[in-house]
């Protein structure tokens, strides 16, 4: 058996190779051959990664630190962990820079690279897919080897997705700067980008149902259920709204293969199922890791979290619509998304309350552990977007809140509030575990990021509140003769000192993540707890211990 274990180890270390010299002979490729620009800089950068990849192969293996597999394997899951902490510094910061610009335009420096148009999209994309998809990718390796009690499977597959992800991540980013885009609404990145995120896609389904099929525990854990559900669901979205054409193999512009309200339509079952698995299903299987393990408390109801799931999953993919209002979408699409959404309401909920109850006899922790108050109030934020979501769909609010700054505090009320919180306290309950450390290295320092991240999120979703219903309402005022009351300017006057609010609250926000990262580098140093003794004591899953056999 070990001679096996062994010739296959061999294998996957020459076809992880292989795969390296490829990639670097298809950048060096595009580097010298593309006459665009960026597409030649991303040619280099898709070099230079295979390059050191194949470094880090050959450092491995002479190391051999790839041999022992009866232990889990958390490399990739730090590598994932410390990649989302840098690209939530860089999304936030790039967030909370293009909210000063709608406040001050001059900021905008009158240079392409740090214009409104470019860095929005760096932003949204920083903050979902940069910082989100790591946390999602480190969670479910960490959660799925927990709860299955089987390591990972591959050897370099693991790696490939972590780091395959950031360089699409990096490729991505680095265009939109650069003006490559394909102009879709979470789906900027350009045809080579798409191509390779679907690879990395593939592989991350595989070594995902490849751990729970080896997995020792006859039970599949709910988390695991909804981490599935959503690499499963975006995998579908991500290949048929960006199928394109590329003009040509050396260029970046390429051409969606549909047009019109089709174009629009499937467009939006994209991106409002973007945010229903991604945003949503995949972090609801941190919440349902998470906070039972923090509380040291089961699930409120596992019943619950299976109807949960099953309606969750089948009512999300049809909401789409939603966003197509008065366009020249059929009217019955329309309608059927608004019945989706509304249906919505009822699953949504049922998730948030089994998310609070799980603190059923825990509730004390909520005073005493940030930790604790993170992920709780995480799902409070879970609850609030998915009732404004479903309220919003309705077509006669929609006529007023669509296209108005009420649906950006909606979004960020999701995004800020449910996904980053949830997220913050995801990473500070798995970083001790993963550098083996007693505790983190200050959980007063948790607190400060608690109430900072919290006022300012509070700050920025009620000021975008109140500027976008107020925005809305002045766009549809008439005067006695039947014209517009007030002109477009006007509008974005009185909007000033709501984007100065919501960019103080962004700032605030920024600062609460440089705490958070500055506490997890002492933590992951090694550096003595200033404060162990009022840390909760929550021990981490027992480690793997396979016999050599396995």
């Amino acid at each position: 058996m070990p001679d096996t274990r062994t010739g296959l180890a061999t294998m996957s270390t020459m076809l992880a190779g292989l795969a390296a010299i490829a990639c670097g002979a298809v950048g060096i490729a595009w580097a010298l051959g593309s006459t665009h620009g960026g597409m030649a800089f991303h040619g280099w950068l898709l070099a230079a990664a295979a390059a050191i990849s194949l470094f880090f192969i050959g450092s491995m293996v002479r190391g051999e630190t790839h041999a022992d597999k009866s232990t889990y394997n958390d490399g990739p899951i730090k590598f994932a962990t410390i990649a989302a902490l840098f690209w939530g510094i860089a999304g936030f910061i790039v967030g909370d820079i293009i909210a000063w610009q709608l406040a001050y335009p001059a900021l905008n420096l009158d240079l392409p690279w740090t214009s409104f148009g470019r860095l929005r999209p760096l932003h949204t994309s920083a903050v979902i897919f940069a910082f989100g998809g790591n946390v999602l990718i480190a969670t479910s390796f960490y959660v799925v080897q927990r709860t299955g009690h089987a390591r990972l499977a591959g050897i370099w597959s693991p790696w490939f997705v972590v780091v395959g992800y950031n360089l699409f991540i990096a490729i991505a980013g680095t265009g939109y700067i650069l003006g490559i885009t394909d102009g879709k609404e979470y789906a900027e990145p350009t045809w080579y980008a798409d191509l390779w995120l679907t690879i990395v896609w593939v592989v991350y389904l595989l070594v995902f149902v490849g751990t729970l099929w080896r997995r020792k525990e006859p039970h599949i854990y709910v988390a695991n259920w909804f981490y599935l559900g959503f690499i499963v669901t975006v995998a579908m979205l991500h290949i048929v709204n960006n199928l394109a054409l590329p003009v040509s193999i050396w260029g970046p512009k390429s051409y969606i293969i549909y047009s019109g309200v089709q174009d629009a339509m499937t467009q939006w079952w994209y991106g409002h199922n973007a945010v229903g698995f991604f945003l949503t299903a995949g972090f609801l299987g941190i919440m349902y890791y998470f906070i039972p393990k923090r509380v040291e408390r089961p699930v409120y109801s596992y019943r619950l979290s299976i109807v949960h799931f099953w309606s969750l999953i089948f009512l999300y993919i049809w909401a789409g619509p939603h966003h197509l209002h008065y366009t020249a979408l059929p009217e019955w699409t329309q309608n059927l998304g608004v019945a989706f959404s509304i249906m919505l309401w009822m699953p949504s909920w049922g998730g948030m309350i089994n998310g609070l109850m799980t603190l059923s006899g825990a509730w004390d922790k909520l005073r005493t552990d940030p930790v604790v108050r993170l992920l709780v109030v995480s799902v409070a934020f879970y609850g609030m977007s998915t009732f404004e979501g479903p309220v919003m769909a309705i077509k006669a609010v929609n006529s007023l809140s669509h296209y108005t700054d009420w649906t950006i505090g909606h979004v960020h009320s999701g995004a800020l509030g449910w996904v980053a919180m949830v997220s913050f306290g995801a990473i500070y309950c798995m970083v001790p575990w993963l550098w083996k450390r007693k505790g983190l290295y200050s959980i007063r320092l948790v607190e400060w990021h608690f109430w900072t991240a919290t006022i300012g999120i509070l700050l920025y979703i009620t000021s975008m509140w109140v500027s976008g219903i107020m925005q809305g309402l002045m766009w549809r005022a008439y005067d006695d003769l039947g014209f517009l009351s007030y002109s477009f300017v006007e509008t974005v006057e009185a909007m000033h000192p709501y984007y100065i609010i919501r960019a103080i609250g962004g700032t605030l926000f920024v600062l609460g993540s440089f705490i958070m990262v500055y506490n997890v580098w002492r933590t992951i140093r090694g550096d003595e707890s200033v404060d162990l003794a009022e840390q909760p004591s929550v021990a981490a899953a027992p480690e793997l211990r396979l016999q050599p056999a396995e």
